[in-house]
C-alpha cells in the first residue's frame, strides 16, 4: 500500500542511537528512503559539515534525534560539553536545513525542558513557566532553544518545523552504562545482574512513592512518525507520552516479577525521591494523532527490554 512516506527522502540525525534506530526502522518499513549521517563523516557541531550533509543527501524531511546526553553523572561532570554540543548541533542543523530547502524539520525535544520545580501533569503551555531543573539545565535548555529557533525561522524564512517533547524512554537498544543510563535501564541492569548472581537482595533509592511516566521506544518512534505526518504548528510543542503515571515502586515490582528475582527488595528511604509527580499531559497528542495511544503496556515493554538486555548485555553495558 502507498503511504505518506513512500519514496520520501528522509534524514535522521542520531539514527544509529537508541531512539534513532527505531525511528529509522519505522520510516523504512513505510517506504521512506532514509539516510543516517555518521559522526565520522559529518560532525554536526560544524555548520559546514551539516550543510555538506544535506547538500550531498537532499531530503524532504529531517528528524533531528542526535543528542549528547546521560544520567546524573554526566550532567555533573560534563555540563559544558552537554550544553555546547546540543546547542550547536541544534542551531547548525536547522540553519543547514533552511539553506538546503528541507521541506520539514522535526525537532526531538525532551521533558527535561519543562520547569524543574513544576509538578503534576505537564501541559505544553507550561514549557516557559519557569527554569529547567538545575540538574539537567545544561541539556534541557538547549533543546528548548530549538523551539525558539523554529519560530524565528518560520517567521523569517518560512521553514516548516515541529517540536516534539518526549517523556522517559525505555526499551531495546538503550545504554546500560551507569554513566549514560536513565532509571529504567539502570534498574533493568541491577535486577538482571542480581538474578544472574543469585544475590540476596536488590537496593533501590528512595521510598518508591515518586510517580513518573515511561514510554516504550518503539511506540515513541511510531508517535514521532505520525506527528511528522499530521502536525504542522511550529508555535506550540507537542507532548508525546502515555499520560500514565507509574510509581517507582510499581516499576520496581513489575520488573521484579518480569525477571522473577527470588531475593528481597530493599528501599533506601534516606535517599531522595525527587518530585512527587511528573507526567506529561497528552490531551493534545490524542487530538493531533486522532486518538492514537501507545499500545505497549509497561509489563510487556519491560519483558521485551529484559529479554533484549540478557541477550546483548556485554554490548549494552559498554554502549556510549
Amino acid at each position: 500500500m502507498h503511504s505518506f512516506w513512500s519514496d520520501k527522502r528522509v534524514t535522521v540525525t542520531g539514527g544509529a542511537g537508541f531512539l534513532g534506530q527505531h525511528l529509522v526502522k519505522r520510516l523504512e518499513s513505510l517506504g521512506a528512503k532514509v539516510f543516517v549521517p555518521r559522526q565520522r563523516d559529518y560532525n554536526l557541531t560544524s555548520l559546514d559539515a551539516c550543510l555538506r550533509c544535506l547538500l550531498e543527501h537532499p531530503c524532504d524531511h529531517l528528524f533531528h534525534a542526535a543528542a549528547y546526553y546521560g544520567g546524573i553523572g554526566i550532567n555533573q561532570t560534563q555540563p559544558a560539553t552537554l550544553y555546547y554540543s546540543n546547542l550547536v548541533m541544534g542551531a547548525n542543523i536547522m540553519e543547514a536545513a533552511r539553506l538546503a530547502n528541507v521541506k520539514k524539520f522535526v525537532a526531538i525535544g525532551t521533558a527535561c525542558s519543562y520547569p524543574g520545580y513544576l509538578e503534576g501533569h505537564l501541559k505544553e503551555s507550561d514549557l516557559w513557566a519557569g527554569p529547567c531543573h538545575a540538574s539537567v539545565v545544561n541539556y534541557g535548555l538547549t533543546k528548548k532553544m530549538m523551539a525558539v529557533q523554529a519560530q524565528a525561522y518560520k517567521k523569517q524564512y518560512g521553514l516548516d518545523s515541529i517540536h516534539l517533547i518526549l517523556t522517559n524512554l525505555y526499551g531495546p537498544g538503550d545504554s546500560y552504562n551507569p554513566d549514560r543510563s536513565h532509571v529504567v535501564a539502570a534498574l533493568v541492569r541491577k535486577w538482571v545482574e542480581a538474578d544472574m548472581n543469585k544475590a540476596p537482595s536488590v537496593e533501590v533509592w528512595g521510598t518508591g512513592k515518586a510517580v513518573r511516566e515511561f514510554i516504550y521506544v518503539e511506540d515513541c518512534a511510531d508517535a514521532i512518525v505520525l506527528a511528522a505526518e499530521t502536525y504542522d504548528d511550529c508555535s506550540t510543542p507537542l507532548n508525546l507520552g502515555t499520560g500514565i503515571g507509574t510509581s517507582i515502586r510499581e516499576l520496581a515490582e513489575t520488573l521484579n516479577d518480569v525477571v522473577q528475582f527470588k531475593g528481597k527488595m530493599t528501599w533506601l528511604t534516606d535517599k531522595p525521591d525527587g518530585a512527587p509527580l511528573k507526567v506529561l499531559d497528552v490531551t493534545r497528542m490524542k487530538q493531533v494523532l486522532e486518538g492514537w495511544t501507545p499500545p505497549t503496556s509497561l509489563r510487556d515493554g519491560l519483558a521485551k527490554t529484559v529479554a533484549w538486555y540478557r541477550a546483548n548485555k556485554t554490548m549494552a553495558d559498554q554502549k556510549w
